[in-house]
């Protein structure tokens, strides 16, 4: 019976996966940093993607087509590598929209550090509001 050690050696990248996994996870639980969370996030999401890509590998397959010269060929499933180009264009736009958000809250806040935003709010909250003026106040004078 093989060793742990002989057993992750030669399933190495599945190991990488979980490491970049794990890693991932770390940035987007510990870390404050919205920019870091974003990173993270992609790392992860990169791990999933290689994992289902290797999940599709066949030994010995070859391209999905048929070929008359070899009717009795194994072929690769080609869903997983057709998903992850799905996913892969779905996390760069995630990733995008992120930035941008990002960049909103950096612009109203000053900071992109997720405590300090949080203690921004729980300050602004206990501050008293300005009265917002009803709908049914009357016009200034002059008009708007």
């Amino acid at each position: 019976m093989p060793s742990l050690f002989e057993h992750l050696w030669s399933h190495w990248p599945y190991v990488i996966y979980i490491l970049l996994m794990v890693i991932g996870l770390f940035a987007v639980l510990a870390k404050g940093n919205l920019v870091k969370k974003i990173i993270g996030l992609n790392l992860l999401q990169t791990a999933v993607f290689l994992f289902y890509i290797s999940i599709g590998k066949v030994d010995g397959g070859t391209v999905p087509v048929y070929w008359d010269e070899r009717p009795d060929a194994v072929y690769e499933n080609p869903l997983p590598h057709v998903l992850m180009l799905t996913a892969i264009v779905v996390g760069v736009s995630i990733t995008a929209v992120a930035l941008a958000f990002v960049v909103r809250i950096k612009e109203a806040y000053k900071t992109v550090d997720e405590g300090e935003i949080l203690a921004l709010d729980e300050a602004d909250r206990g501050a008293p509001e300005a009265e917002l003026p009803r709908a049914d106040a009357p016009e200034p004078e002059g008009g708007v």
